[in-house]
């Protein structure tokens, strides 16, 4: 029997973290939900609304229409960028000078700030100074993201591949870096393929880290704001116009503060409920390859 004494004082040191959050996180959302009930007015001019927000938020097809962009954005950035880094991190070098030099290598677009990228896309893909606009013009296509909205999504896509593969790989990398070299040598005395490798010890091994992966670029490509703003101002029309743009005009711009403060509590929850999906999801497939919790 363990008759250890547990030091509880030790939850002192957390103390500071939880005040901080508190200030940082729990009181400004109490806010939110305060201000998505009421109609401001004027600093004493405010009126109970009930649900009557979210029910304008929910039935506004400008929005839903924002929703269904946010949607297909993030399904595709999952759909090229998680085979891609899976990629990459596979043919990435294991060791020796080389491995830290396209390790540096590839974060260099992680490091760029995200207004920063847009900016870089933006020269870059005009026709008449950019090198991608150029080159594009003088192969005789078409191509005017500030025109035509295919060109416009597509360039948001590319730039958001561009910026945030890396970041998939990385993750990757670690995890293939993780599994014992013991798994390779059985392979190579059974014969498997590299396929067989990749199919029954890499990708199970990679499993935890995927989870990662997808849900950090789920939450972040669903909540993306700058990059597209810079690059196409939501344009053209409202055709790259997503859902993090859309609030901020409602917030900032129209000082709409009942309407932006329901739409943040609506747009808050879809992101927690989707991340709890995906997680949910891809452990249940885990579980399903491995009912039994062997390695």
């Amino acid at each position: 029997m363990n008759n250890k004494v547990q030091n509880n004082r030790a939850w002192l040191l957390v103390l500071p973290m939880l005040v901080l959050v508190a200030f940082s996180a729990i009181i400004p959302l109490m806010t939110v939900v305060n201000y998505s009930v009421q109609d401001v007015l004027g600093p004493n001019a405010r009126f109970f609304t009930g649900t009557e927000w979210f029910e304008s938020i929910l039935n506004d097809s400008a929005l839903r229409a924002a929703f269904a962009r946010q949607i297909l954005f993030s399904l595709t950035i999952l759909a090229i960028q998680v085979p891609l880094g899976i990629g990459i991190a596979l043919i990435m070098p294991k060791r020796g000078w080389q491995a830290s030099a396209v390790l540096i290598l590839i974060t260099l677009p992680l490091l760029i700030p995200w207004n920063v990228v847009g900016s870089i896309w933006q020269i870059f893909t005009r026709g008449d100074i950019g090198l991608m606009g150029w080159g594009l013009r003088e192969l005789g296509i078409n191509y005017n993201i500030t025109r035509n909205a295919g060109d416009a999504w597509a360039t948001i896509i590319l730039m958001d591949v561009w910026h945030w593969t890396p970041l998939v790989a990385m993750l990757c990398y670690s995890g293939l870096r993780s599994i014992p070299e013991a798994y390779y040598q059985a392979a190579r005395i059974d014969r498997a393929s590299k396929w067989a490798v990749f199919r029954y010890i890499q990708l199970p091994k990679l499993t935890n880290v995927l989870v990662i992966a997808v849900l950090l670029r789920f939450m972040h490509s669903f909540m993306i704001y700058a990059e597209p703003f810079v690059l196409t101002g939501g344009g053209p029309g409202s055709s790259t116009t997503f859902l993090s743009q859309s609030l901020a005009t409602m917030a900032i711009g129209q000082q709409d503060l009942g309407p932006s403060a329901a739409f943040s509590i609506i747009y808050f929850l879809v992101i927690l409920l989707v991340s709890w999906v995906f997680y949910t999801t891809i452990m249940h497939m885990q579980k399903d390859k491995n009912p039994h919790g062997g390695a």
